[in-house]
């Protein structure tokens, strides 16, 4: 059985247009040294899991006005069974948005098909070639292709972002990331925010300043319909 492992009641920002709360599901397959989630995915058993029952409890408690549920992580695709929590969902009429990594895409393209899922949002971490290096772990980039396709190709609706890291990532990256990601609807740049994260060098590292994000996404934007820029 998924485990929650933690649930924001209001989430105003997860689901563009929607009154959604977010779920928190434990444990990831990448290491990024700038995840803000340490605890979800690198210890996820540590933290307390609310009640098999509790969920289907709180969805009906917001009966008539709530109208979506982000799912998110760690990352959500781990879990086998997770289109049991979807189910539970969709029985009630809303709508739902999965976060992922995009390195499950056969358990991606079912939830698609099964019409399970409304919305994806994919982390685009990196260019294909250094995935590795970025994420902290050996990566099958031809599944975050296969994934990327399957979204382009039929998922409902969807977006995909890349965390702007100073560090790791620069102009000439996110360009790559473009190239890879052409032609599709929307994209969007998320400014990486110090803080707790997995490494901790990350912490206090000073940010892309507005000046540069917007000189990145103006370079971008010629490859999608619609660019965003969240963040700053």
């Amino acid at each position: 059985m998924v485990e929650i492992k933690g649930l924001e009641k209001f989430g105003p920002k997860d689901f563009p247009g929607h009154i959604s709360s977010t779920v928190f599901l434990g444990g990831c397959n990448f290491r990024c040294p700038f995840c803000h989630n340490p605890e979800l995915v690198l210890e996820p058993e540590k933290l307390p899991s609310f009640p098999p029952d509790y969920f289907s409890t709180f969805l009906d408690s917001r009966k008539g006005w709530q109208e979506a549920v982000c799912f998110t992580g760690g990352e959500p695709l781990l879990n086998e069974d997770l289109d049991v929590l979807l189910h539970l969902v969709k029985e009630r009429g809303l709508l739902v948005k999965l976060d992922t990594n995009g390195s499950f895409p056969k358990r991606l393209k079912r939830l698609i098909q099964e019409k399970l899922v409304d919305y994806v949002a994919m982390d685009v971490k990196a260019p294909l070639q250094r995935y590795r290096e970025v994420t902290g772990v050996k990566v099958d980039t031809g599944k975050l292709a296969e994934s990327i396709d399957i979204i382009r190709d039929s998922a409902p609706d969807y977006v995909f972002r890349t965390t702007v890291v100073p560090d790791l990532l620069t102009k000439k990256d996110i360009l790559k990331v473009a190239e890879l990601l052409k032609g599709a609807s929307r994209y969007q740049l998320q400014q990486f925010l110090p803080g707790k994260t997995i490494d901790s060098r990350y912490d206090s590292m000073d940010p892309y300043n507005r000046e540069e994000l917007e000189n990145i996404l103006e370079a971008v934007r010629p490859f999608f319909s619609q660019v965003v820029l969240e963040g700053v």
